[in-house]
């Protein structure tokens, strides 16, 4: 019954946050403007000078564009509780007779349906600028699928970084730090074969590589006789993106509850 009450609160919760989009549309349009200026740049202004052998350029970088986002797009979760917890808003949900857990719940899963609009809008992007998916529609819906699960598995990080950061700002800039070298030490851009190999080897085993070629492969946007990877997490994607997804989900859910339990305390 306690976890019934928890997804029926947080989907209350959700419903509240989507709303709070729609009243705000300025949320929803800068988080849509970075991944499409990231596409025109790339595909237009970088493009031309980055060859990817078997591939077309612009089929090889939009599921990085995708990974990117949609970890991007985690750090909402942590900057909406933290904007939620300085006005106030905790101590209004304190007193209301509804688990502890759907403030959690609620704020992942509403940004998961933000992550989707998004993801649309990218996709239209994508295609107007020469990507193709080149694979059946169940392994792209797969693909889509797999960044929207590791999307959801980032915000659990973000909420509890939310949770103890004093404002939004802090939030932002922290998460900033720490996501902007994840993704670009990764096969997010380009291929990792000139890496020097230190930094390849980190790129090779970093889940945003893996997420990225997951996406590539469902969607078909690997070259045809491409060598097999000799990195197992590159060789196993799919499963290498799923049990980080799973790792994450298992250590941050119990460290927010925690901490929000502590916050809401205050």
């Amino acid at each position: 019954m306690t976890a019934m009450k928890a997804v029926a609160d947080g989907a209350i919760v959700a419903k509240r946050n989507l709303i709070k989009i729609k009243r705000v549309p300025d949320l929803l349009v800068f988080s849509t403007l970075s991944p499409i200026m990231f596409i025109l740049l790339f595909a237009y202004v970088f493009g031309s000078a980055i060859t990817v052998p078997g591939v077309s350029y612009r089929e090889f970088l939009i599921p990085g564009i995708f990974a990117q986002t949609v970890i991007f797009g985690a750090t909402v979760t942590g900057a909406g509780l933290a904007d939620d917890i300085q006005k106030g808003i905790v101590d209004r949900f304190r007193s209301l007779p509804m688990s502890r857990s759907a403030v959690l719940v609620g704020r992942t899963s509403s940004d998961v349906a933000n992550n989707v609009l998004v993801m649309v809008i990218m996709s239209v992007t994508g295609l107007a600028v020469g990507w193709r998916i080149r694979s059946s529609v169940v392994e792209a819906a797969a693909g889509f699928l797999l960044l929207l699960i590791f999307a959801y598995a980032i915000s659990w990080i973000m909420a509890w970084v939310g949770l103890i950061v004093p404002s939004p700002e802090v939030v932002n800039n922290a998460s900033f730090m720490v996501i902007f070298p994840l993704t670009f030490i990764a096969n997010t851009f380009v291929p990792t074969n000139n890496f020097p190999a230190p930094l390849r080897a980190i790129a090779n085993w970093n889940p945003v590589s893996s997420v990225t070629q997951a996406a590539r492969q469902l969607f078909g946007n690997t070259p045809p006789n491409a060598t097999v990877p000799k990195y197992w997490s590159l060789q196993h994607p799919i499963l290498y993106t799923l049990a980080w997804s799973i790792a994450l989900v298992a250590v941050f859910v119990p460290l927010s509850v925690h901490q929000y339990k502590r916050a809401a305390s205050r």
